[in-house]
């Protein structure tokens, strides 16, 4: 669940989010601290808010990316013994494509454009107001609060609008009892490597394609796992 970036990480990986905020505050200090009006808009959001249309684009395409990938595998599993000769990849592919589930698709797609992309957005420019500085202490802190705070909160969200969708609210509950807290988990392994290894390791020009391969791989868990 989310993906999952100078000095940030993700929504459990969507940390690419953050670099537009970064470039902002890098002009800024060039520019001797002072900052033009269409920067002050961005960083503080003081001129009224700005829907961040680039980042849901790609959260959503990201997010349609991992369930495509998921029904696929499921469908791969579930009828490998009855698909085209693998010498044939049109017959297999156009095979695998025939059952996809669009409306699955389109809900995954829909919460990485309404709710993923701009929620990272949002929340990533918080931490960076909040802790601008590149130390240990602050990367640890950012990635202590995404598996704290975001990460729970990402998981109910994510259930909360696949449930919508399917006219099952009433079972909510009981999809929290039974899939949240392995969910979370599961996250926690996965992210929090990524995430440290994203804020020290990786340069910035490459954090955003090292943050969308991971978010695609979660997109792909998160798709899973609604489709139970």
């Amino acid at each position: 669940m989310g993906s999952l970036s100078g000095g940030n990480g993700s929504l459990w990986g969507m940390g690419f989010f953050h670099s537009q905020e970064w470039s902002s505050g890098r002009r800024r200090r060039s520019n001797g601290g002072k900052s033009s009006n269409s920067d002050s808009v961005d960083a503080n959001g003081g001129a009224g808010y700005r829907f961040p249309l680039k980042q849901a684009m790609t959260a959503s395409s990201l997010a349609l990316t991992g369930d495509t990938i998921a029904q696929l595998r499921e469908r791969w599993l579930k009828n490998k013994d009855n698909l085209p000769d693998p010498s044939h990849p049109k017959d297999m592919i156009g095979a695998l494509l025939s059952e996809h589930d669009w409306l699955r698709s389109i809900r995954m797609a829909s919460y990485g454009f309404l709710l993923y992309g701009p929620g990272t957005y949002a929340w990533y420019s918080y931490l960076d107001r909040c802790m601008p500085k590149q130390s240990v202490e602050n990367v640890m802190m950012k990635v202590l609060l995404n598996q704290i705070v975001l990460g729970p909160s990402v998981i109910a969200v994510i259930f909360a609008w696949n449930n919508l969708w399917l006219g099952k609210l009433s079972e909510l509950p009981n999809k929290y009892q039974k899939d949240a807290l392995p969910t979370l988990l599961f996250g926690f392994r996965f992210w929090i490597p990524v995430s440290v290894l994203n804020f020290w390791a990786i340069p910035l020009q490459a954090r955003v394609a090292f943050m969308s391969m991971a978010s695609i791989f979660w997109n792909f868990c998160l798709s899973a796992t609604m489709s139970k």
